[in-house]
């Protein structure tokens, strides 16, 4: 077994997965990036995202995913922990990219599971074990069956917890039930994390340790006092916001993620709607909807408030 590593005591909360915003050219552009971070940060954040698959990660060559997560670093400056997306169907690279991202002084790794080749859950066991034999840095699975095609099993997840660095969940199954079952079989020390916005106050209500937010790029004081009132057990407060937050959380998958929350920070200035292929700006009908929901929600005042 793989060395035991602290936890940091900060990995707890409402972390916002960020978009990378692009300009025309399609380049990175970093003065936008730079914007959106000290804006989540201004807004209470606690942990940042970087290169994650609402990153656009999977279009980025390696060169360009490493510049972000240097920029998000540098901009940070110490004053939140900094997560990195390294996952993907291939053990060898994945392990690669940590050591990278180690060496740019990334405080944890998040690894999404295999997709495409579909591992059994002996397979996924014996990836999160090869990785964590070689990670230095605090690893969170990520499972999110949706985009990748397989399902991280709570008897697997139970049994990667007793692997020193793997401290915890991303869990985007949208399953209740097993969000449950996974609570169930790990102690309190290993750390669950809502994958979906729409789930932070029932995982929170299981013990979870907060969520790993799309809709926090456009409203992170909003998303963050959800959470804490969530994980702090002020539930009657957490259920007011919840009722008010939860067409934003809808709205923001209307079409794949991150179309809607990039589109919806382009609304208030903060970047410029550009995508890679294969993703496409969002249909006519689409927008419309989502510009009527983040206005009669109030939360594109709420967002042009706090990035001004």
């Amino acid at each position: 077994m793989a060395n035991s590593n602290q936890q940091p005591k900060t990995l707890r909360g409402c972390g916002t997965a960020l978009i990378t915003p692009f300009k025309r050219d399609e380049s990175i552009d970093e003065a936008a990036l730079r914007r959106l971070i000290e804006f989540q940060i201004d807004g209470g954040i606690d942990f940042l995202v970087a290169c994650g698959t609402t990153g656009e990660s999977a279009t980025m060559t390696e060169d360009e995913q490493e510049r972000v997560i240097e920029i998000t670093i540098e901009t940070a400056a110490g004053r939140t922990p900094v997560v990195t997306g390294a996952g993907g169907y291939n053990t060898r690279e994945v392990i690669e990219k940590i050591h990278r991202y180690t060496k740019l002084g990334a405080d944890a790794i998040l690894s999404v599971t295999p997709y495409y080749n579909k591992p059994t859950q002996e397979g996924l066991f014996q990836h999160y074990r090869a990785i964590a034999e070689a990670s230095s840095l605090p690893v969170i699975l990520y499972n999110v069956p949706g985009r990748t095609g397989c399902n991280l099993e709570p008897a697997t997840v139970a049994r990667l917890a007793h692997w020193k660095p793997i401290i915890g969940i991303k869990e985007a199954s949208g399953n209740i039930s097993q969000i449950g079952e996974i609570a169930s079989l790990v102690d309190e020390s290993f750390k669950i994390f809502a994958g979906d916005d729409s789930v932070v106050l029932p995982v929170a209500a299981l013990g979870g340790a907060g969520v790993i937010s799309v809709a926090s790029n456009l409203l992170p004081k909003m998303v963050s006092d959800l959470c804490h009132a969530c994980i702090e057990g002020r539930f009657d407060e957490a259920r007011q916001m919840n009722r008010q937050l939860t067409p934003v959380f809808k709205v923001m998958f209307i079409e794949s993620n991150p179309i809607p929350v990039k589109a919806s920070l382009a609304m208030i200035g903060m970047v410029e709607e550009v995508y890679r292929l294969p993703l496409v700006p969002m249909s006519a009908a689409n927008r419309e909807r989502l510009e009527q929901v983040l206005t009669e929600s109030g939360a594109l005042t709420k967002a042009v408030r706090g990035a001004n």
